[in-house]
């Protein structure tokens, strides 16, 4: 039996959909509102809260494998349920900032959760995808408002990944042997800029939409009344304030672990243009 938390989100949606059409055995989703979920047939969807560890007891039972995205509940507790319940196998996601920006906070918050689940007993494998795709809908307001995107540091490119790839190598190391005890760095295909993804949102829109760079300090005052000063720091950092060679590095993982090449930035845009229209 496996497991995937957050079963209705960009990465488990995705997986669930490989896990069912690879028929890869009994299948749950976890998810806080099961009469909404949609899942394909055969998918048992199970009610629980990461944010409450004692709510995933039931879905739990006879679960040998889990996916599981960091930082989203409460990972010491929820791991602890999950050794005493019988898994076997922990899948889980973390961030590519454990190795490229270990001194942010939230970079050092991923890598206790690591820790953690290394020290629990239970075999586990480590994802540590880059800057996501889905992290444009940022700025689905102002486009669909005909409004200017405004971002800071337009034209550092990032190697952005589609979380449907995330979900794709998740897949594998669910399902197929030698991945355990592994940590693997997870990039999309190319480097890509923030106002080359705003140009691929307009190509599959058919309309022009504009961009204009601001500056950090500015940036900094609109991320900080959702995120706090302290993430929209390190925010700020990983998309082009604080640079280096790790952060930069075009990995070849994704089409290496599932021999499929890691879909580019277009893909994504085009599959989720309503977002944006």
């Amino acid at each position: 039996m496996i497991l995937v938390t957050g079963a209705t989100g960009n990465i488990g949606r995705a997986l669930v959909k490989e896990l069912h059409a690879l028929d890869a055995g009994p299948l749950r989703g976890l998810t806080r509102d099961p009469a909404r979920a949609v899942f394909p047939e055969g998918v048992e969807a199970v009610e629980g809260d990461l944010a409450r560890a004692a709510s995933l007891n039931s879905a739990l039972e006879g679960v040998r494998s889990l996916f599981l995205v960091s930082r989203v509940g409460a990972d010491a507790d929820i791991l602890d349920a999950a050794g005493r319940a019988g898994v076997e196998h922990v899948v889980l996601v973390s961030s590519i900032t454990v190795e490229t920006h270990p001194h942010l906070g939230p970079a050092g918050e991923n890598s206790a959760v690591e820790r953690l689940l290394k020290d629990s007993g239970m075999a586990w494998t480590i994802l540590r995808p880059t800057q996501f795709a889905s992290n444009a809908l940022w700025w689905a307001d102002a486009i669909r408002g005909h409004e200017t995107v405004r971002v800071p540091y337009a034209d550092v490119g990032l190697p952005t990944i589609h979380p449907a790839d995330i979900a794709s190598v998740a897949r594998v190391a669910l399902t197929e042997p030698g991945h355990r005890e592994r940590t693997y760095a997870l990039t999309g295909p190319e480097r890509i800029t923030a106002r080359q993804q705003v140009e691929a949102i307009a190509a599959v829109l058919g309309r022009d939409v504009p961009v204009a760079e601001i500056s950090r300090e500015e940036a900094h005052r609109g991320m900080a009344a959702f995120l706090g000063d302290e993430a929209a720091e390190a925010v700020l950092d990983l998309t082009g304030g604080d640079l280096n060679d790790e952060l930069l590095t075009v990995r070849d993982t994704v089409s290496r672990i599932t021999g499929s090449p890691a879909r580019a930035f277009l893909e994504w845009a085009s599959e989720n243009a309503a977002a944006f229209a």
